[in-house]
């Protein structure tokens, strides 16, 4: 048996030194997908799992700056709220969307136009909101993601803070030091709960999450920070949490049970400044809020913070090692 055992093995280091593959980098499941595209492949950082990684050492000061007695709460749901659609809405479009400029604040971080944004695309909060306004567009031809923060339509196109395209093929970070549509300079639709995946009855990826202060400081997979508050006690963007293991989640609704278990098993991503524990998703009228208010019964003393360092292949690359 031993020698059995050390043929595979040597079977195995043999194929990977011949086509440059890390055993590591075994083939794996299906992508999370919308539109007929992966949401960034499946060894990508957002779809691995972490529920096996050592936590990390400062987790309880992150907890306590967080708030370790804040509740959770669904960024997302049916309906309005304040006139405008509950959560981040998006927007797929097809080969004959035109594109169209878009001018921007931070012009020397985002990506140039021309963006193929419909002149009716839907706007977070609704068009007169005057919060972080983001529009998310999926063009499924060449699966590319494009984002925009703070966006109002100007002219034939649009201004916005900033904004980046995101090859969803693609392992590529944003530059280093570079903001994006979010706060980290990470993809925000890979991040949303959406409601198709909880009705699937899994979700296959890290969930977006907020904080109401962060540290002046980053870490893989983001790439810039948004805070001048320099005390360790507070998590850099990019930081990585979890629902701990020993959480009883067998009493709640079975959506709720889904979105749970991703919790547990690819944690939460802090991509940006906002209220504490506020865990970001899709407007839909298919979600039932009495059942989301459910994720309300947490609390972020229920959480603790990942050391995610060992999967890094590379800080310019999203690519993880798989655990």
């Amino acid at each position: 048996m031993q020698r059995l055992a050390l043929l595979l093995s040597l079977s195995t280091c043999l194929f990977a030194c011949a086509t440059g593959q890390n055993p590591s980098q075994a083939p794996l499941g299906e992508s999370p997908s919308l539109a007929g595209c992966q949401l960034f492949p499946k060894d990508h950082i957002w779809n691995t799992r972490v529920d096996g990684l050592p936590p990390d050492k400062n987790s309880s000061a992150y907890i306590s700056s967080i708030g370790a007695s804040a509740h959770a709460h669904p960024d997302f749901g049916s309906g309005l709220w304040e006139g405008g659609p509950i959560g981040i809405p998006y927007t797929v479009v097809n080969a004959n969307q035109a594109k169209v400029p878009v001018s921007f604040d931070y012009a020397d971080e985002s990506d140039p136009g021309p963006y193929p944004i419909p002149a009716d695309a839907p706007i977070e909060g609704g068009s007169n909101a005057d919060g972080d306004r983001h529009i998310l567009v999926v063009d499924p031809d060449t699966c590319l993601l494009y984002e925009l923060f703070y966006a109002y339509p100007e002219g034939e196109g649009w201004t916005a803070g900033s904004g980046a395209i995101f090859d969803l093929n693609s392992y590529d970070l944003r530059p280093d030091g570079w903001t994006s549509a979010d706060a980290a300079g990470l993809a925000i639709l890979p991040g949303l709960i959406r409601y198709e995946e909880v009705a699937s009855g899994e979700i296959t990826h890290a969930l977006r999450f907020t904080a109401p202060e962060t540290r002046r400081d980053y870490v893989w997979p983001a790439r810039h920070f948004a805070s001048s508050l320099s005390d360790s006690s507070y998590p850099p963007l990019g930081q990585r949490f979890r629902l701990k293991q020993d959480f009883d989640i067998s009493q709640f609704s079975p959506d709720i049970q889904v979105i749970l278990t991703a919790l547990k098993t690819y944690g939460m991503i802090l991509a940006d400044n906002g209220s504490a524990w506020y865990l970001s998703g899709t407007p839909d009228e298919r979600w039932d809020n009495d059942i989301l208010r459910e994720l309300k019964e947490l609390q972020g003393s229920d959480f603790e913070a990942v050391d995610v360092s060992s999967l890094m292949l590379s800080p310019d690359s999203g690519q993880a090692r798989q655990p």
